[in-house]
């Protein structure tokens, strides 16, 4: 007869942390690709909210105008304005004119969130490598690494969404940085995203996942317009937030990236008593 052997394996210190960039490293508030799929339905005439575009946030470009496409009522306004519903030939001329018009955004959008850089640094001292993924495409990601360099931020891996035949909430993006950083297992590497798919996509590499709550696309404001709103619906807005990633299974949720220390040091504790994700 066999037995289940659930004995606990000692993983060993932590060895890496996985980045997402859009809303975790910089442009607080996740705005740029906000801004570019708003002002894409908008050239096709068919307007979308903040929200309608937030939902899918964190998928490969593409698929994100494709789960648009396919709600309700953008579906229907579609089939309105053109006359026909959206097939891929649709979804192609959205792509192609996304990658236009998000290229305009990115460059006003690279600013660092605070305490990212002293957050990678921190990683750093404690002997991790240092990943990260993206639903940007390779081609946008020209434009955002070297504003990020210029910033004083370098990774050693990065991996976009546009590599793989499927992006997030797979975990082919997360593989593929363990693999070129030479780490494993995957408990003994960290996943930090702003959005729910990203979150999943750490989860789903058996990793651990740190949930961002006020920095990127779960609240969606920058850094000026979170200071000018009033504190309780800031907080209201951040307690829903927290929810929401706490919902999708994140091990831990911060406000940011500068908080993320903290999580490393509680990680690390579990990882010494033999607890993994």
């Amino acid at each position: 007869m066999s037995t289940l052997n659930t004995r606990r394996r000692q993983v060993g210190p932590l060895k890496a942390v996985v980045f997402d960039w859009a809303g975790t490293l910089l442009d607080y508030g996740s705005q740029a690709p906000v801004l570019a799929v708003v002002s894409v339905f908008r050239s096709f005439d068919v307007p979308v909210s903040i929200e309608e575009a937030r939902g899918p946030m964190g998928m490969a470009k593409r698929d994100h105008l494709r789960t648009m496409l396919e709600m309700p009522r953008i579906a229907a306004a579609w089939q309105e304005v053109h006359r026909a519903p959206a097939d891929e030939a649709a979804i192609d001329k959205l792509y192609a004119r996304f990658l236009e018009t998000q290229k305009t955004f990115l460059a006003d959008h690279a600013k660092l969130i605070p305490g990212a850089l002293e957050a990678v640094a921190d990683c750093r001292r404690r002997g991790m490598r240092i990943g990260s993924t993206t639903g940007y495409t390779r081609e946008l990601m020209e434009v955002i690494v070297p504003a990020a360099g210029a910033q004083g931020l370098e990774v050693d891996a990065m991996y976009c969404a546009s590599d793989f035949a499927e992006g997030r909430p797979a975990p082919w993006m997360s593989f593929e940085n363990a693999r070129t950083l030479g780490v494993y297992p995957m408990a003994a590497i960290v996943k930090v995203d702003d959005t729910i798919v990203g979150v999943e996509e750490g989860l789903n590499a058996g990793m651990w996942s740190v949930g961002l709550s006020v920095s990127g696309n779960m609240i969606g404001l920058n850094e000026a317009e979170a200071a000018a709103m009033p504190a309780a619906e800031l907080a209201a807005k951040r307690r829903t937030a927290v929810e929401r990633m706490k919902a999708s299974g994140a091990h831990f949720v911060i406000d940011s990236v500068a908080e993320l220390p903290q999580v490393l040091d509680q990680i690390e504790k579990l990882l010494a008593a033999g607890d993994t994700p």
